[in-house]
């Protein structure tokens, strides 16, 4: 679990979310996130992160982008190894 503290908080039930948790990826998030996204990488990715933080896709589209990059970069950092 990794925890992201926003630059740019987003609104959620009309509070402001400074921080975002991500769990660990499993081989399902990634296979659940390809079905739903019909081959649209950007909707894949979101569907992915907003499943990995237990937020809606909504709420990952509405971050900002630098915010967007942290867990772009977070996400990565899972996949390496250790």
């Amino acid at each position: 679990m990794k925890d992201l503290a926003l630059k740019y908080p987003v609104k959620i039930d009309g509070t402001d979310i400074k921080t975002l948790k991500m769990r660990r990826p499993k081989v399902r998030d990634q296979k659940a996130a390809s079905l739903s996204a019909d081959g649209d990488v950007a909707a894949m990715e979101i569907a992915l992160f907003a499943n990995l933080c237990e937020v809606t896709q909504e709420t990952i589209e509405d971050m900002d982008m630098s915010d967007y990059r942290k867990l772009q970069e977070a996400y990565s950092g899972f996949l390496e190894p250790t």
